[in-house]
């Protein structure tokens, strides 16, 4: 039994079924099916919710560039003149002589149901019918990366919802884990990786956050943490409206690997020693950097207090023989894990990561390893 394999791939994907056929005539590809939120069914079955990035097979015509946009009609491209964006990014290129920072999108992404045996080894099937997809103006250009978390008998999944009118995270409700009901917007512009308790603390639900801005505040020079994104936690006593708690969350440290930013990865699930979560760092390399998972145990009755934090050493690093196969369809400069959902497997944990923003991967990590 491998302890790290990838279980889900572009090639996975049938395309043909993509509700981008409603609007999009033209060839289209997966850039990648990867960040997979994970939750565990009635059934015993493992779901994961994954994250396709459906891009234009030939995006660049007569000189222009064209981008996937939802509309309530369908599916539309627009297009903007070559010589007026700067492309380095392959995840999407940025618009010139503009005053703000502004971004278009080279895919649309729309989340993907997949049903897994319960050790995850296994597909058992890919439930096409129960996809995810833009539904809403300020979804317009993709709803991206779900966390799934299931509280009392419910299935609660926050997900990165993108367009011109705001960057925000929104709620998805289910009853049975599998079938999904949009609650709305729960967060506004630019928190990217909200992120729901597995559980109650108390009688409130709780969440990581990681706002996002243009500007960071320095520390102190003799403080032992380093300014950007890092990870707040806020509370709620129905999932849908939030309040920013005022202790400090996870900060990014000194000396770090993950100096660069850090934010959210798995759901936090309570264990005997408190609430263990498995977080991303980014060590600054190139345009986009390098991601690695790190973890964190938090107090049972105040989450606010951390009571170990081990980001020195990473928990799960890029594994590039998982992707030796299908390394004509990389597209990323530098090495990524993206953990995104945490399942109990009896003696260990099954931690879902997406694996260079490209296929999904599981990998088993024994509980002793976090004692």
């Amino acid at each position: 039994m491998a302890d790290d394999f990838l279980i889900f791939r572009p090639d996975d994907v049938d395309l043909a079924r993509s509700p981008l056929r409603r609007g999009i005539a033209e060839p289209t590809y997966v850039l990648g099916a990867f960040n997979p939120g994970m939750a565990r069914l009635p059934n015993g079955n493992l779901l994961l919710m994954v994250r396709i990035a459906e891009a234009l097979a030939q995006p660049v015509v007569d000189g222009h560039v064209r981008a996937i946009r939802w509309t309530p009609g369908g599916y539309v491209l627009d297009r903007y003149p070559l010589a007026g964006v700067d492309m380095t990014d392959p995840r999407q290129f940025a618009l010139k002589g503009h005053a703000h920072r502004m971004l278009a999108l080279t895919s649309l992404s729309w989340l993907l149901p997949v049903e897994l045996t319960p050790d995850g080894e296994r597909i058992v099937a890919v439930h096409y019918d129960k996809a995810i997809e833009p539904a809403a103006p300020y979804q317009d250009y993709g709803v991206e990366d779900a966390r799934i978390s299931r509280i009392a008998d419910r299935w609660y999944m926050t997900t990165c919802s993108v367009s011109a009118e705001r960057h925000c995270t929104t709620l998805h409700v289910s009853d049975n884990g599998i079938d999904y009901w949009l609650e709305g917007i729960v967060l506004d512009h630019q928190n990217k990786d909200m992120i729901l308790f597995e559980g109650l603390v108390g009688d409130r639900f709780m969440a990581l956050t990681r706002p996002l801005g243009e500007v960071y505040f320095a520390y102190p020079e003799d403080s032992p943490y380093v300014g950007g994104p890092a990870i707040n936690f806020a509370a709620s006593p129905d999932a849908l409206h939030w309040k920013p708690l005022e202790a400090p969350g996870i900060r990014a440290r000194k000396g770090s690997t993950s100096a660069m930013k850090i934010g959210g990865g798995t759901q936090p699930v309570l264990t005997d020693d408190g609430w263990l979560t498995i977080y991303h760092g980014v060590e600054r390399r190139e345009t986009v950097g390098i991601y690695r998972s790190f973890w964190a145990l938090l107090d049972r009755d105040d989450p606010t207090r951390i009571l170990r934090l081990e980001d020195d050493a990473p928990l799960i690093e890029a594994a590039p023989a998982l992707t030796a196969d299908i390394a004509h369809q990389m597209y990323l400069p530098t090495p990524v894990v993206f953990s995104t959902g945490l399942a109990d497997g009896g003696d260990h944990y099954l931690v879902a990561s997406g694996e260079a923003d490209l296929a999904c991967r599981m990998t088993r990590l024994r509980k002793d390893r976090f004692r």
